[in-house]
């Protein structure tokens, strides 16, 4: 009985290890079942590499989109695909290198051969990989390689306003341009866009105009500017040579450089709207009845001052803006004095960095105010002996016009109908007469050729010989530049647009002056972005309006 109670103990054990080893194998079998049928497993890199292809989801971007004035998207951050490497898990870096390039062909095999090798634990290979890119990298079959959720920032629009837009790195932090300006806003207020001033269809009309110029005339750059007249804004800044906003790694210094913001230069014959504005908001001369001795040079100590292409008699005042004469311009100035004159300038904002939503701006460069001599006034006031940005001058250009009116410029986009502040740096009375002078001009003087009937352009032409690094003018080397604005029986828009280094052609008769070579180019522009800014042409031969806006060039005696 005690073996049979012993046998029957053993059996029990038996069954109860039997269960027991069945019980795990079952577990084991089911396990099996559940990892490799119905949930299988895979490595990392290719689990990651399969969400990476499915529909992505709901990706909240950390950084807000930045938009034109009518809502087209200049600026917007995309989730992308990331191609990243544990070196420490890649046994042959050159191997792996040699297959990765048969899919990315763009990368350095010897960069790449460095980034797979050493002992860190994690390495950037790409930051943002297309699907097809993504499925051949995952063909390879590397060890070592896993896929990254990233964000890159893409700019639809290439190189239109790449340099208001600016940049960011590769972190996603603004670098350059409004990017940089507005980067805290960007990254806070990441579900409202940010509307800019620009309207890029008028953006791209002016670059088209200024790169033909630039082409036309083998210029090594240029600048255009469409300002509105009544509040400020923006609506076009151009710079050139630009680059792909997508690509700055590849652009080069001068391709960085905004030319209308930073780019300081003599502005020419431009500037003699000013000294014009001065002399009548003075009360100094009379636009009616002033003649000025243009018959002579001016001599001053070892400078002597003369007129390209002069009238050798008196001019009347009309004529001083029509036929562009420095000597004019000088004894207008004359008339006002050194002191009043930096004043008038102080006032008109050309001696202090223009206040825009950039960070790139340059100071001018102008004399100081305990030297302002004589010398000083009668360069200045046909735009030599003082450097100022594209920016300073359409700005004044458009205070002039405007009423009177200066209003710092923005890039920020404004509410219809809203009312800027600024500050009035001539009489309603001067900015008429001003008016008449710069319509004068495009009609009777060295604007003819920005005229675009139906729209009464009226502006200034201004070639300057551009100064070397170690002072001095440079022979043939020059500025051609216009400013105007349209149309002037009420005026809309303001616009700049520079050449530089413009070197003569067939067509221009061996010229390359403002007049031959940036008055042209404004006649593009305005005829492209009139009807797109919603300006309507009048008929040329309105009585009413050329009554508004006309002047003679030999007014007479006295006042009309």
């Amino acid at each position: 009985l005690a073996r049979r109670a012993q046998l029957e103990r053993s059996r029990g054990r038996l069954v109860v290890a039997a269960l027991g080893f069945g019980a795990l194998f079952l577990a084991v079998a089911m396990k099996a079942t559940w990892s490799t049928v119905i949930a299988p497993a895979e490595p990392k890199r290719l689990n990651a590499a399969v969400r990476a292809l499915q529909p992505p989801a709901a990706h909240a971007a950390s950084r807000a989109p930045i938009t034109d004035r009518n809502g087209e998207i200049l600026a917007i951050s995309l989730p992308v695909t990331a191609l990243v490497a544990n070196p420490r898990v890649i046994h042959n870096p050159a191997e792996a290198a040699d297959k990765l390039r048969t899919v990315l062909p763009q990368l350095d095999r010897e960069r790449l051969i460095e980034r797979l090798s050493g002992d860190r634990g994690f390495v950037y290979i790409a930051r943002a990989l297309t699907p097809r890119e993504q499925q051949g990298v995952i063909n390879l079959g590397i060890a070592g390689l896993d896929f990254e959720e990233a964000e890159r920032r893409y700019y639809p629009q290439g190189r239109a306003a790449v340099h208001v837009l600016g940049n960011v790195d590769v972190d996603g932090n603004g670098i350059s341009g409004i990017e940089r300006r507005f980067d805290e806003q960007l990254r806070t207020d990441r579900g409202t866009p940010l509307r800019l001033s620009i309207d890029v269809r008028v953006q791209l009309a002016m670059r088209d105009a200024v790169n033909q110029a630039i082409h036309d005339f083998n210029g090594i750059g240029g600048a255009g500017v469409v300002l509105d007249i009544n509040t400020g804004e923006v609506v076009a800044m151009v710079s050139l040579p630009d680059y792909d906003a997508g690509d700055i790694g590849g652009a080069t210094p001068d391709q960085r450089f905004n030319r209308v913001t930073v780019g300081v230069y003599e502005p020419g014959s431009t500037f003699k709207l000013f000294t014009a504005a001065a002399a009548l908001e003075y009360g100094t001369a009379n636009v009616y009845s002033s003649t000025f001795d243009a018959s002579r040079p001016i001599r001053y100590g070892r400078f002597t001052i003369s007129d390209y292409k002069g009238k050798n008699r008196w001019i009347t005042f009309p004529e001083m803006l029509a036929y562009s004469s420095n000597l004019g311009a000088a004894h207008m100035a004359a008339t006002f004095g050194p002191q009043r004159q930096r004043e008038f300038l102080s006032r008109a904002g050309m001696l202090s960095r223009q206040q825009i939503e950039l960070p790139e701006a340059a100071l001018p460069l102008v004399p100081p105010a305990n030297a302002w001599r004589d010398i000083n006034m009668y360069t200045i006031s046909f735009g030599h002996g003082i450097s100022v940005t594209p920016l300073h001058v359409v700005t004044g250009a458009a205070a002039i016009a405007n009423g009177g009116i200066l209003r710092q410029p923005t890039l920020l986009a404004l509410p219809p109908g809203a009312q800027r502040e600024g500050t009035r740096i001539v009489s309603e009375r001067t900015s008429e007469i001003m008016r008449r002078l710069m319509r004068l001009v495009v009609t009777d003087g060295s604007a003819r050729s920005a005229e675009v009937p139906g729209y009464f352009v009226g502006g200034k032409t201004g070639t300057a010989q551009k100064t070397g690094p170690h002072g001095g003018y440079l022979m043939n080397k020059r500025i051609a530049a216009f400013v105007g604005a349209f149309p002037m029986q009420a005026p809309r828009y303001a616009l700049y647009v520079m050449v530089d280094e413009p070197t003569p052609n067939a067509r221009s008769h061996g010229y390359a002056t403002a007049g031959w070579v940036a008055a042209p180019a404004a006649n593009t522009v305005i005829s492209r972005i009139a009807p797109i800014l919603g300006l309507v042409p009048e008929d040329p031969a309105n009585p009413a309006i050329i009554a508004a806006t006309a002047i003679p060039l030999q007014p007479g005696r006295g006042p009309r």
